[in-house]
């Protein structure tokens, strides 16, 4: 017989073995006794890593598409860079020089694929002596020159043909001029046009007349009036259109316009820019303009003279602010969500090593190293994770494409990392020297969390969730989840003795269920001496996520439709063009529309000087209120309410009329009284009845302003009682209030005749002269960008404004005829809410909520399968004693959903607290789209509706699990006869 000795060396004699014993390999043999174990595990990787990888691309690419709708909002005007020089009458070198410059673009950012736009233009407009053209106002036409380079691809010519030689060096230039503004005009073709009086006046010859293909390309934005006929002037009109020549003809453009310059407008790829390089692009782009790129660029064409221009690093400034100002709004919650899902897997890696605790402990009673151990359950860990979350990377990769992948692989690899290691950092706790169990390290680490939450609030309140120029700093972020943190450390501490009580009152009432279920509900289970922190941390942050956002987004709701309405002036306003007024007929009709609750007629006019002692004469706005009416809506809208019977009494024969002063006017005001000289010339005697700050029809709180009553106004003078605004509170429809319109207001306009040619009519609008904007204008105030900025799409400041052209849109042709203008603040909102930065941070906030509540939801169903063994044990022993299926599950519900309930009544006072303490740190301006107040305020309504889902939700999951498992492992149980 041989020995062991014999059996491990040959050279003892003994027989040598046939086959080496080979032990077989832990990961498989494990994976094959746990596959359900191991297919939930990288089930539960492969979704927290998808979200960990989708959320830092789905933010890219929302505020890359909230840049690119802000960039093309803003208009050509904004998204261009412009370079000029001093005229050198070679279209040759023009073209060399657009090719340098197409050539040259910035390292951050592309040339559109369009093209420059390039040319040279003449300074100098000169009005044609020609009889018999339109003249408004007895003022003549005007027409300058201009070379425009490709122009041809972009017309189409209808009569004559294109102009080819500069002409004779004493006869006249030829031009083409658009059709549309020759008719207007009333250019023929082969007109010789006479610029200006004298013996020896500039001519030009039309030769040949085109149709613009597109009038509303950008191509034309700031190319003078070559489309159509311009008109320029306020009060007096008169019209004026641009002449194309040939290249050979540039310098007769200088001799028509005194001086050329040369231009190229380089169009840049707003489509191609990403809001992460906006600062280095903004930088680039101000090195073109003012510093060495400028230098450079006039260098490398040729053109010392050359001076570039463009508004976008202004654009980029603006458009930054907004992102610094949302990211924080944006980024809770997806913050929560990577804290629950977080407490999600250490849950899971917590129940993994419950479950194996035995295997565990077997290893190291034989002598198994820790470094032996670990490796294997590294290695385990990596066969289920690793597969799943490289897939789950990979899928979010696919789906959500936007140029920048290190923010989300980074992600994706800490969601790795986490679900990897969070077993064996648990398994290797079991080679650690036992310690005795310690309260007072729980307290100091709960005291250390305290600490750090309250220096994050402090932090916030003092700086601001988003401090004015720079970027979100983390820990300002992260103190909403600071404080549920808090809470749920708060929540473990009171649930036992909230619960207990709770137990203990059911324990004096008849039954069983209600009694076991809570006292085990305080007591814990699993040999715990109280409730799982884990779970009660994961529900507090989730309620606390979802309640804190959706009071924020409540909030913008309500801001957006307050700023609304204040711009309106009410919840629908109609303006009537300027010097006309609204009629009577319409005034009745609008005040019996359906859902009308109030209405009053306001006359306005902001040419009214106000003299008398103790000021100088200051210009304001005059309105002549029925002050019932237009006192209650004042206080609807909430702008300047004040008690009617102040502008009651007075006005007598020529005696003072009470009225009510803007706060702007200082406080030089006496109790005496005051002229107010109206345009025509004629004087009202006015008395100081009271103050008010702002007032519905004026937007702004710094307008000053005048409110008289309509009674004693009008009685003396009775121009002062035809009103020309309208205002209404109510759920009006703005359809219904344009027909209205429409129907009963008679349409405003002036008819421009020249000899027998037919006249066209030109509203004030279009003939430059601004209509009263009292309520509408606040309306375009509010949708504008920041103070001192043009208007999205608007033209340049000075542009002229244009006749419109034939065929253009029923709707908009006959509001700009008609000259009024309607708004409704319903309307107005909804623009407001029209804007992918808005619609991007609400889509990521809910689907961080779901998220973080289908997290919840799962740390709930893994504590009752970490306790299941145990709970099947007691059920099936209780039902033996005749325990019914219902009151079992009435047992693991009261077990279960005490502690659902108080977490998230927890999470929503912490949601509550965060918002008082948080609150006054948010600017929700950019979010609601117009300047509010900074502010939020706590609400219940949004955090209730938070609380009672996730308490349902929870509720139902146990519900499922219990019916689903419940029974099974109860069988299990009883045919054992024991806990296994």
């Amino acid at each position: 017989m041989t020995t062991p000795a014999d059996t491990r060396n040959p050279r003892a004699g003994g027989a040598r073995p046939t086959s080496a014993h080979r032990p077989a390999p832990w990961v498989r043999t494990r994976l094959r006794s746990a596959r359900l174990a191991a297919l939930l595990m990288a089930a539960l990787a492969f979704g927290t890593v998808f979200l960990a990888a989708a959320f830092p691309r789905a933010l890219d690419r929302g505020t890359d598409d909230a840049l690119h709708r802000f960039l093309a909002d803003r208009g050509p005007a904004w998204n261009t860079l412009v370079a000029t020089s001093n005229d050198r009458f070679d279209a040759a070198d023009l073209d060399e020089v657009a090719r340098k410059l197409g050539s040259r673009p910035g390292r951050t950012f592309r040339y559109a694929a369009s093209g420059p736009v390039y040319g040279a233009r003449g300074d100098k407009f000169r009005e044609i002596a020609n009889p018999g053209y339109a003249s408004p106002d007895g003022l003549k036409p005007r027409v300058g020159l201009m070379y425009l380079q490709g122009i041809t691809e972009r017309v189409t010519l209808v009569a004559g043909g294109w102009p080819t030689g500069p002409g004779g060096q004493d006869g006249p230039v030829p031009i083409a001029l658009s059709k549309a503004a020759a008719d207007t005009i009333g250019i023929r073709l082969g007109d010789v046009l006479r610029g200006g009086e004298g013996p020896a006046p500039e001519l030009a010859e039309v030769v040949g007349l085109y149709t613009v293909k597109d009038p509303h390309d950008p191509y034309w934005y700031d190319l003078g009036c070559l489309d159509r006929a311009c008109v320029e002037g306020n009060p007096h009109v008169a019209l004026k259109a641009d002449g194309l020549v040939a290249a050979g003809a540039l310098e007769r453009v200088a001799q028509w316009g005194a001086h050329t310059t040369d231009f190229w407008r380089l169009p840049v790829d707003t489509a191609a820019l990403h809001a992460r390089d906006l600062p280095a692009t903004g930088r680039e782009l101000t090195g073109f303009v003012t510093g060495p790129g400028a230098v450079a660029l006039a260098a490398y064409t040729g053109r010392e003279d050359l001076s570039l221009r463009s508004q976008l690093p202004t654009a980029f400034n603006q458009a930054i602010a907004r992102q610094n100002a949302a990211a924080p709004l944006a980024a809770i919650g997806p913050a929560g969500l990577a804290a629950v899902g977080a407490v999600v897997l250490f849950l899971a890696a917590g129940l993994t090593t419950d479950r194996r605790t035995a295997e565990l402990r077997l290893l190291q009673a034989r002598g198994g190293s820790r470094g032996g151990v670990l490796r294997r359950l590294l290695g385990e860990g990596a066969v289920t994770v690793l597969p799943a979350a490289a897939a789950a990377t990979a899928l979010a990769l696919a789906l959500l494409s936007t140029p920048r992948w290190t923010e989300a692989v980074l992600a994706a690899l800490a969601a790795t990392l986490v679900a990897l290691l969070g077993f064996p950092a648990r398994a290797a706790l079991f080679w650690s020297r036992p310690r005795r169990r310690n309260a007072g390290r729980r307290l100091v680490g709960e005291l250390l969390v305290l600490a750090v939450t309250v220096a994050a609030v402090l932090e916030v309140r003092r700086r601001g969730v988003a401090p004015a120029g720079q970027e979100p700093d983390l820990l300002l972020v992260a103190a909403p989840l600071l404080l549920a943190v808090t809470g749920g450390l708060v929540l473990a501490r009171l649930q036992p003795a909230v619960v207990g009580a709770l137990a203990r009152a059911a324990g004096r009432r008849p039954g069983l269920v209600g009694f076991l279920g809570l006292a085990r509900a305080a007591r814990g289970s699993g040999g715990r001496t109280g409730p799982s922190l884990l779970p009660m941390v994961a529900l507090t942050l989730a309620v606390t996520t979802a309640g804190f956002g959706a009071t924020v987004l409540d909030a913008v709701d309500g801001a957006r439709l307050r700023a609304a309405r204040a711009v309106v002036g009410g919840d629908a306003a109609v303006a009537a063009p300027t010097g006309t007024t609204l009629p009577d007929r319409f005034t009745e009709a609008a005040g019996a529309m359906p859902g009308v609750r109030l209405a009053t007629s306001v006359w306005w006019e902001s040419e009214v000087f106000l003299l008398g002692s103790g000021v100088a004469p200051t210009r304001v706005s005059a309105l002549v209120v029925d002050p019932a009416a237009y006192a209650e809506l004042s206080r609807s809208v909430g702008r300047g309410g004040f008690d009617p019977g102040l502008l009651a009494g007075g006005g007598g024969g020529d005696a003072p009329v009470p009225a009510l002063f803007s706060t702007a006017l200082g406080d030089q005001l006496t109790p005496g009284g005051y002229r107010l000289r109206l345009p025509n010339g004629w004087e009202l005697n006015a008395a100081v009845a009271g103050r008010i700050g702002a007032t519905p029809a004026l937007v702004g709180d710094d307008r000053k302003f005048v409110v008289l009553p309509s009674g004693p106004a009008v009685a003396q003078r009775p121009e002062l009682g035809r009103p020309n605004l309208w205002f209404a509170v109510g759920d009006i429809d703005e359809r219904q209030l344009q027909g209205l319109v429409r129907e009963l207001a008679p349409p405003v306009g002036w008819r421009v005749t020249f000899g027998e040619h037919p006249g066209t009519v030109l509203s004030p609008d279009a003939a430059g002269v601004v209509s009263p904007q009292p309520s509408a204008p606040a309306s375009a105030a509010a949708s504008a960008p920041a103070a001192g900025t043009p208007a999205a799409g608007a033209p340049a400041a000075g542009a002229p404004a244009s006749v419109p052209a034939a065929g253009a849109d029923g709707a908009a042709a006959d509001a700009l005829l008609s000259g009024y203008q309607v708004r409704t603040s319903r309307t107005l909102a909804a623009e407001f809410a029209d804007d992918p930065l808005q619609r991007s941070a609400g889509r990521l906030f809910w689907a961080a909520v779901l998220g973080a509540g289908g997290f919840a939801l799962l740390a709930v169903l893994l504590t009752l399968v970490r306790t299941a063994p145990e709970r099947a044990a007691l059920l099936a022993r209780l039902r033996t004693m005749g325990l019914r299926p219902r009151q079992g599950l009435a047992l693991i519900l009261a077990e279960t959903v005490p502690q659902a309930v108080v977490a998230a009544v927890g999470g929503g006072l912490v949601a509550l607290a965060a918002t008082a303490l948080l609150g006054p740190a948010f600017d929700l301006s950019v979010l609601v789209g117009a300047e509010v107040p900074p502010g939020l305020g706590p609400a219940v309504a949004p955090v209730l509706r938070q609380v009672l889902g996730l308490v349902a939700l929870v509720t139902a999951g146990v519900v499922a699990e219990a019916l689903i498992s419940g029974r099974r492992q109860i069988a299990t149980e009883l045919r054992v006869g024991e806990q296994r």
